[in-house]
């Protein structure tokens, strides 16, 4: 609990010091982001909780706000829930970002069975350098299902 803690606080003081006009060149920010969530998933219909990892990247547009990418997420339980999906990505101030994700769903049992799912996901990150980890809530909707996940965010910026 003490590391947490200790996490916690060097993190919070490490993004007001980032956002300092002295020290702006430490909170660039990255044209391209590769990154994963780890996250336990709730699947609504199944009245049941599975793991889900999603590893995307994501290259932001010059001068903007925005970014756009790929994105895959795969929900470990007995389907074996897969989603591949376009990511358009908005950062309404520093250190928060949203995303919405239309793409293809599919399960291993039948991966000719594939139907539209949209992903909408929000998340804070708290820069470490080029690395940044943060938390991740999401809400995913498909044709047989939809879920909501809230889990931890691991990227690389470049």
């Amino acid at each position: 609990m003490k590391t947490l803690f200790t996490l916690i606080i060097f993190a919070l003081t490490h993004t007001l010091y980032a956002q300092s006009p002295d020290n702006h060149e430490n909170s660039d920010n990255h044209r391209n982001e590769i990154g994963i969530a780890n996250s336990p998933v709730y699947i609504i219909n199944e009245k049941e909780f599975a793991y889900g990892l999603h590893a995307h990247y994501i290259r932001n547009l010059k001068e903007t706000r925005f970014g756009i990418g790929v994105g895959f997420e795969r929900i470990f339980d007995e389907h074996k829930h897969n989603t591949i999906g376009v990511i358009l990505s908005y950062a309404p101030v520093e250190h928060l970002a949203v995303s919405l994700s239309p793409g293809i769903v599919f399960n291993d049992s039948n991966a000719s069975d594939l139907h539209f799912g949209l992903h909408f996901e929000t998340l804070y990150e708290f820069e470490l350098g080029i690395y940044h980890i943060g938390p991740v809530a999401e809400f995913a909707y498909s044709a047989d299902d939809y879920h909501v996940s809230l889990g931890v965010h691991f990227g690389f910026g470049f």
